[in-house]
């Protein structure tokens, strides 16, 4: 994990300085993502943005200049970092972003660890042309899991849509 980001929630930043963090480290990363999710309605853009932080975090480590082992402990936090967002304990100040979506739109823990998966993948090996097998489990892992949290957070919206009854998103999301 980035020192830099690391806060505690004793004595990090409000809610409203943690959002607008986040919205800051994704503008600053220059992806078009950044413009798509400033269309979105506040609740649902702050998650998207939350989200975007997380995986950028996650590969950042993944695709960093440390050796393994210290990338493969840097994603080891994550995980627990993982735990305390499920736990209602985050620390970092993504994780602590994340909080709030994970509750509001019941995105899964395992999506967020099968991305910490593909990053280990990521960590271990170069992945560029990797045999079909390697390149399947990777993109179960973590791309589809990035797939999965951003549509279930979708689907939430679309849950108080007359076509769209919890049981039905339930089903979708689970």
């Amino acid at each position: 994990m980035s020192d830099t980001a690391l806060q505690t929630v004793a004595n990090g930043p409000d809610d409203r300085a943690v959002r607008e963090t986040i919205r800051r480290r994704v503008e600053t990363a220059g992806t078009s993502f950044y413009w798509a999710m400033r269309m979105l309605p506040r609740d649902r853009r702050n998650g998207m943005y939350a989200i975007y932080a997380f995986c950028r975090e996650v590969d950042d480590i993944a695709d960093g200049d440390r050796p393994v082992e210290h990338k493969l402990a840097d994603l080891a936090a994550w995980r627990e970092e993982i735990g305390a967002i499920y736990a209602g304990q985050p620390r970092h100040v993504v994780a602590r972003a994340l909080h709030e979506p994970t509750q509001r739109y019941g995105l899964r823990r395992e999506d967020f660890l099968a991305v910490i998966d593909g990053m280990e993948m990521d960590a271990r090996e170069d992945i560029r042309a990797p045999n079909l097998a390697t390149l399947d489990l990777y993109c179960a892992r973590e791309l589809r899991a990035r797939s999965d949290i951003s549509q279930c957070m979708s689907l939430a919206i679309r849950a108080t849509l007359p076509i769209w009854s919890p049981s039905r998103l339930a089903a979708h999301c689970s």
